[in-house]
């Protein structure tokens, strides 16, 4: 994931004129497109669980986006078994349905390039990302066919290197996958549901599938494997195929679709059932000539730095095919090394050289990249590349004020050119190369071309060639290409280009996009349609277009659109900071400022006022009035209120328009306004990830229903995240309310229901949920008669004269997490924002 990663030649802040590379994110889970944060602005460690090391920066951004996405699923536990997904599925299948067929709105390219969107602060256009799409985690090859797995967004495949994509997992339990690959004897293809990139933004998986045909249909291999993240799938070619998961190294008989796994390697006991430190194996690769018969594979979770947090953590051999291991004491540079994470391993052709790219737990950043001359796990090792090292390589991120690696926790990946055993390729925040086994290193793939001197606004004078976007989690090479996979999508580059930053974007078609909100305007021929997501900013659909362009670099969150005038939105960067436009975010190569600040946060990356609130979640909430386009509300620990002073609205430490009017001492995660009514409802300990297994988890709701502000009670409502409230445009008084996670029958102490409704300013509450299945809930509308919900298996809806009786809403969803529902100014059609498949809507 990353944050809003620019960088401008010079920007005022606090008076100075001073290099502006500001964090803006993007993740969870993992990152966004940022840059550093200005002289005097830094970024504060998130509250995480007891047992997980407290990491701050770009990491903690990261993180802290990850545990918000969790929490929404699993609080107040840490985690929740991947068959309460199963089963809310096969309830939802169940179910009939209402309504005709979802349309994909996002079916068009995304261009975060585009020339007349180049505003001077909050644009990454100019960059050089081109067309961008959703995160991807693995690539695997096939006869001339390639397959992409994305975050949260199933199975993709190409038979024309990439012009053209199609999905080919839509219809499976999860689309969060972890690792694809081929099996070559029989080219079946192999997907492991559940990203492992350790950023908790993704989600869980729910197994191990195999397809016999291309793709065209799956079947579950094996048991389950609850709560199942995987990180790699590898074959020995003697028949037997290994599996690095979250819960410790699996293996099987390729022929053996039906008995459960075997775990042959799980060496940590794990007494404290810590969901951190199960015996996390990151990589798992069978050394080439040895015909089976010695397997290696690394152990670690990303952090500690306690001798109890990583004991075992290392390189665990096996030279009798997985039977017995023996954790290897490494020799050389990597001799008496106890901070060994995250790891990735590559093997030479032959097996005859081996490199290591190796997080540390102490820094939750790259350690080294490693070889191992004689192809030997145990070493010698050599340091081949570092940090510093990296950053004198042309680095971009360097040059930007980062570090190369910073992020090694999240994103990492090594190949080896198969025809030179010196000739191999690093994905970090960067995609990096070198020649000659280690000893110089280019960086081929820049962060982006903000720091070069080839760079311009504007495109006559701008001569940087193209580059990738940030952030590599997959690198792979077939026939003389190298393809990678990052949080923009996917690139190819020539082998034989070496040195040169020389790439083809293949997002043309692949439709992955990751929303958190959206929000729906209108405009001369029709409506503008915006969206925020992760770490690609904020999407702008205007009527007829033929790309989507992105006024708004970075992470992309929360949403206000004017439903009269669709140029004017608030958009949001991360942690409340907000920013307003009135011309669509126009700014033709960087000639105008298109927005203007308005935060109150003190996480803001430009300011912060006085009194500015402490603790806005990572994506935090805002909302206009439901009677007034000009009144905003907008929620961090603290209630905000503009003062219906609308599009006129500032915000500067001098005189900032947002008044503080109620401290609910959580972090607010749903809002709603209705005239002077206002609800809030907040989770707590106060930390914006609202804690997921945390001691004293809370949650609650407040409002000024009646006057004052207060908190209402009710034995009804569950302890888990609320995810949205709505308010009934008749009347303030009557609200619903949504909450994420799962029933206690999954979570103890969790409650019961996800749908309620008050009709007494929140005095009392029923429970509407009836045969909804039990599944997370993130948001509710009132539309066309119905009470309609968006939840991590789709939309559901239920007639306000039957509430409670749900039926599936429409048809042809894919089955993603729908995280946000947009009802359109004319009331005309619904919009769903799903995290991992872009845009729908549907028209009845």
């Amino acid at each position: 994931m990353s944050v809003l990663r620019r960088w401008r030649r010079g920007t005022l802040v606090g008076g100075a004129l001073i290099p502006l590379v500001l964090m803006l994110a993007a993740a969870p889970g993992a990152a966004s497109s940022r840059r550093p944060a200005p002289a005097g602005l830094r970024y504060r460690a998130q509250a995480a669980p007891e047992d997980e090391p407290r990491e701050g920066g770009e990491s903690g951004e990261i993180l802290a986006a990850a545990q918000m996405r969790a929490a929404i699923r699993t609080a107040p536990a840490t985690s929740v078994s991947s068959a309460a997904f199963r089963a809310a599925l096969t309830q939802a299948r169940a179910l009939g349905q209402a309504g005709g067929a979802w349309q994909e709105v996002t079916s068009i390219p995304y261009n975060s390039d585009a020339v007349a969107y180049r505003d001077p602060v909050w644009s990454n256009s100019s960059g050089g990302a081109g067309l961008v799409s959703g995160r991807a985690t693995g690539i695997a090859f096939d006869r001339g066919a390639v397959y992409l797995a994305t975050a949260d967004g199933g199975v993709w495949k190409t038979t024309n290197r990439g012009r053209s994509w199609r999905p080919v997992f839509d219809n499976q339990v999860k689309l969060s996958i972890g690792a694809i690959s081929v099996n070559p004897a029989d080219h079946s293809i192999w997907v492991g549901t559940g990203e492992a990139n350790t950023n908790f933004e993704a989600y869980n998986g729910a197994g191990i599938y195999r397809s016999a045909d291309g793709g065209a249909s799956w079947r579950l291999v094996g048991n389950r494997l609850d709560q199942s993240l995987v990180s790699r799938l590898t074959f020995d070619g003697t028949g037997n195929v290994y599996a690095a998961t979250g819960r410790g190294l699996l293996k099987r008989r390729t022929t053996d679709l039906t008995s459960p796994w075997s775990v042959v390697l799980k060496p940590d006991p794990n007494p404290t059932n810590s969901p951190y430190r199960t015996s996390f194996m990151t990589d798992v690769r069978v050394r080439p000539g040895t015909h089976g018969r010695v397997v290696l594979a690394a152990l670690a979770w990303r952090g500690g730095t306690l001798p109890t947090d990583t004991q075992y953590n290392g390189f665990y051999r096996s030279t009798d095919a997985g039977a017995h291991w023996t954790r290897l004491t490494l020799t050389g540079d990597l001799a008496g090394a106890t901070d060994v994470g995250r790891t990735t391993f590559a093997f030479s052709a032959a097996g005859n050289r081996l490199y290591a790219v190796v997080e540390s737990t102490e820094t939750i950043a790259l350690k080294g990249v490693y070889r191992s001359t004689s192809g030997d796990p145990a070493g010698p090792w050599q340091l081949v590349a570092d940090s510093d090292k990296l950053a004198r390589s042309g680095s971009a991120l360097a040059l930007s004020g980062g570090e190369p690696g910073q992020q090694a926790w999240y994103n990492q990946d090594i190949v080896v050119d198969p025809n030179d055993l010196s000739h191999l390729y690093l994905g970090l925040e960067e995609v990096f190369e070198t020649a000659n086994s280690g000893g110089q290193w280019s960086t081929i793939g820049p962060y982006w071309n903000f720091p070069f001197p080839c760079w311009s606004f504007d495109p006559a004078e701008d001569t940087c060639p193209d580059t990738t976007h940030p952030d590599q989690h997959a690198l792979g090479i077939s026939e003389g290409t190298l393809w990678v996979g990052n949080d923009g999508g996917a690139y190819r580059h020539p082998v034989p280009a070496v040195g040169k930053v020389q790439w083809s974007n293949l997002n043309a078609t692949l439709r992955t996009l990751q929303y958190y909100y959206a929000g729906i305007g209108r405009v001369a021929g029709g409506d503008n349609i915006w969206g925020g997501m992760q770490d690609n900013g904020v999407s702008l659909l205007k009527p007829g277009a033929s790309q989507m362009v992105s006024p708004f670099g970075g992470d992309g969150g929360d949403v206000i659109i004017d439903p009269n005038n669709g140029d004017r939105a608030v958009n949001e960067y991360v942690y409340l900071a907000m920013a307003r436009t009135e011309n669509g975010g126009r700014s033709p190569r960087g000639t105008i400022n298109s927005y203007t600040d308005i935060s109150p946060s003190c996480l803001d990356p430009l300011q912060q006022i006085p009194g500015c609130d402490p603790n806005p979640r990572f994506i935090a909430p805002f909302a206009a009035d439901l009677h007034d386009i000009d009144h905003w509300v907008a929620g961090g620990q603290f209630v905000w209120d503009n003062q219906d002073k609308g599009w006129s609205t500032t915000c500067t430490p001098a005189a900032c328009d947002w008044k503080n009017v109620h401290d609910t001492g959580g972090t607010i995660s749903a809002i709603a306004a209705s005239g002077r009514v206002t609800y809030a409802a907040w989770c707590s300990p106060g930390n914006n990830a609202c804690g997921p297994g945390l001691t004293g988890f809370t949650s609650g709701i407040d409002t000024n229903y009646g006057g004052a502000w207060h908190t209402v009670h009710s034995p009804v409502l569950p302890n888990r995240v609320p995810t949205a409230v709505t308010i009934d445009p008749g009347d303030p008084a009557h609200v619903y309310a949504t909450y994420g996670a799962f029933n206690r029958r999954w979570i103890p102490d969790a409650g019961v229901g996800h749908v309620f409704e008050s009709s007494d300013g929140g005095a009392t509450w029923r429970d509407l949920s009836g045969n909804l299945p039990d599944i997370p809930v993130n948001d509710v509308v009132l539309w066309k008669g119905r009470l309609v919900v968006g939840t991590d298996i789709g939309v559901f809806a239920t007639p306000l004269s039957h509430l409670g009786t749900w039926s599936r809403l429409g048809s042809g969803l894919p089955n993603a997490s729908a995280n946000d529902l947009v009802i359109s100014p004319g009331r005309d059609y619904l919009l769903a924002a799903t995290h991992g498949r872009g845009l729908w809507k549907i028209a009845s």
